[in-house]
């Protein structure tokens, strides 16, 4: 074995139990700093990708509206089709409405679909069929939870396109200026019944909890629209070039009509996420740094303890080479020791995040991941190979690059001076 080698080995087995602790906090410090990094950047990274599944699953590559509502947009719709890497395009009405079933009242927001061009959405459906034909409904899982709905339940549906005209009859009445038209206020609030067909179930909090999804004609119906439509959803054949179909769009469409993609309505969102996993890992590098000098604390002991043996070294004609090889090696050994360990942990916690996340939840008697607050229904996370990479790499540089230093000092040492040290 090189004799640097050697030296090191036998350095990292002291007989001192001061050295052999601190030594073993090095290699803590620098496990923990580790874990801690590959655990928070593969959840966030999981969070946005996700999310980003979530909303391209649920919602469509591109949204076309206009101030009021659409007339005769089906040939504007085949305009549209035509347009290059279009892959489908759906009309839909959309707004908030009162849901009621059994006495109790929501205020969700009511999506009328074309289910036959908007059969993405099977692959939601927990419970039930998903069956758009007639007077049905599709209630998210967390609704169904709320209300305590089941499949063929029937929910009552309020629309809110009246409220105005009911609150300007409601005024008439009680300035007793006129009598109230009670056949006009009946029909003002008359009630759509639907049947719940199915139970989908996205994974987001927000679209399980807040839509309900019923056939283009029962919106068309409740918002009073006649043929007319509040917007049309486009699908492209890559959701990331989703920004090229929208300019090819606003050229083709007329001034007053707005075209937004998928990442135009989330991008507040994605960007705080963005900029928070890169603050995430900058902060988070001070743990690394930390045990880094932790590192150079134990090599700088062990230099101090070792002083006699290094002037031997030197009278015996070591180049500082050598001896600075044998501290750089311990303390690469030690790095490369809680890199290692800190990879397998971190790998571990990802595995079994969420069961962590319930254990922790239970003893102490707090919810770790509110549903309602992040918007899953639990922890995501996706390890990206180039991030624990980088995390790896730039740890292990940070700790060799702090065992120079006490290396450094080890290596100018005076001989005499060493030697006469007891």
């Amino acid at each position: 074995m090189h004799a640097s080698l050697f030296l090191a080995a036998r350095y990292l087995k002291p007989k001192r139990a001061f050295l052999s602790v601190i030594t073993l906090v090095s290699v803590l410090g620098v496990t923990l700093g580790i874990t801690v990094l590959i655990l928070v950047i593969s959840v966030m990274t999981g969070f946005q990708r996700e999310l980003q599944r979530k909303v391209i699953g649920f919602d469509a590559h591109l949204t076309i509206s206009k101030d009021g509502v659409l007339d005769h947009w089906q040939k504007l719709s085949k305009s549209i089709e035509a347009t290059p890497e279009v892959k489908k395009v759906a009309p839909f009405v959309q707004g908030p409405v009162i849901l009621e079933f059994q006495h109790r009242r929501i205020t969700p927001i009511m999506r009328g679909i074309d289910s036959e061009k908007e059969s993405n959405l099977k692959k939601f459906i927990k419970e039930g069929t998903f069956d758009l034909s007639g007077d049905t409904a599709l209630v998210g899982s967390e609704m169904a939870s709320l209300l305590g709905l089941q499949v063929g339940d029937r929910i009552t549906i309020y629309s809110s396109r009246n409220v105005n005209q009911i609150l300007e009859e409601l005024d008439r009445v009680k300035n007793g200026k006129e009598k109230a038209n009670v056949d006009l206020l009946r029909q003002l609030v008359l009630p759509t019944e639907l049947t719940v067909a199915g139970i989908f179930e996205t994974g987001r909090y927000q679209y399980d909890s807040e839509y309900v999804l019923v056939p283009l004609h029962i919106g068309q119906e409740l918002y009073g629209l006649g043929d007319s439509i509040h917007g049309m959803a486009v699908w492209t054949d890559d959701a990331d070039r989703a920004g090229l179909v929208q300019q090819a769009l606003r050229q083709k469409l007329p001034e007053d009509f707005s075209v937004s993609t998928w990442m135009d309505a989330n991008k507040q969102l994605f960007d705080a996420i963005a900029m928070e996993r890169h603050v995430m890992f900058f902060l988070l590098m001070f743990i690394i740094l930390v045990a880094a000098f932790g590192i150079m604390n134990t090599l700088i002991t062990v230099t101090v303890q070792k002083t006699r043996e290094i002037g031997i070294l030197k009278a015996l004609g070591a180049r500082t080479s050598q001896i600075i090889g044998i501290f750089l090696v311990q303390g690469m050994v030690v790095g490369f020791i809680g890199v290692v360990t800190g990879l397998a942990l971190g790998m571990t916690l990802i595995r079994w995040r969420n069961e962590v996340s319930n254990a922790l939840s239970s003893i102490l008697g707090i919810e770790i991941f509110p549903r309602s607050v992040y918007q899953f229904s639990q922890i995501p996370a996706e390890v990206v190979s180039s991030d624990v990479a980088l995390i790896c790499i730039s740890a292990f540089v940070i700790c060799s690059v702090a065992a120079l230093i006490p290396a450094w000092l080890a290596s100018r040492m005076d001989p005499v001076k060493a030697l006469r040290c007891e």
